[in-house]
């Protein structure tokens, strides 16, 4: 199991970017894709037409969020936790640690993490103003 851990500076506000990342409408819009999630502790998700699937594990709304990603029969749970810090007047620094990524999905997870998913959160974040 390997681990990927990662920080992102946004031109937005934490409620921007926790609202981004937890409303299913701005899923959507920055995914391109459907989306079903509901912010409630034990809620099952769904992004990217179910590329992304798992549960809610935790969250403090515009701080931090703590979701299970489900990569098949896997055993240990692999959780994607995000922490959200605002940084100057207009800004939200993002720590991500994603924990027990299978070895085999490790590459393509780490691309997707830089090239899709923080990409296009930015582009929507940023180009909306």
């Amino acid at each position: 199991m390997k681990e990927y851990k990662t920080r992102k500076v946004f031109s937005a506000l934490p409620e921007e970017v926790f609202d981004a990342l937890t409303k299913p409408f701005a899923i959507e819009l920055w995914t391109g894709c459907s989306a079903k999630f509901e912010l409630r502790k034990g809620a099952e998700f769904e992004m990217w037409d179910g590329d992304i699937c798992g549960e809610v594990v935790d969250f403090e709304v515009n701080k931090s969020l703590s979701e299970e990603w489900y990569f098949g029969d896997q055993e240990e749970r692999s959780i994607a936790a995000f922490k959200f810090f605002p940084k100057g007047k207009e800004k939200t620094t993002v720590y991500l640690e994603h924990t027990n990524i299978p070895d085999d999905a490790y590459d393509d997870i780490a691309d997707g993490w830089e090239n899709t998913f923080f990409a296009s959160l930015q582009h929507f974040l940023e180009d909306e103003e």
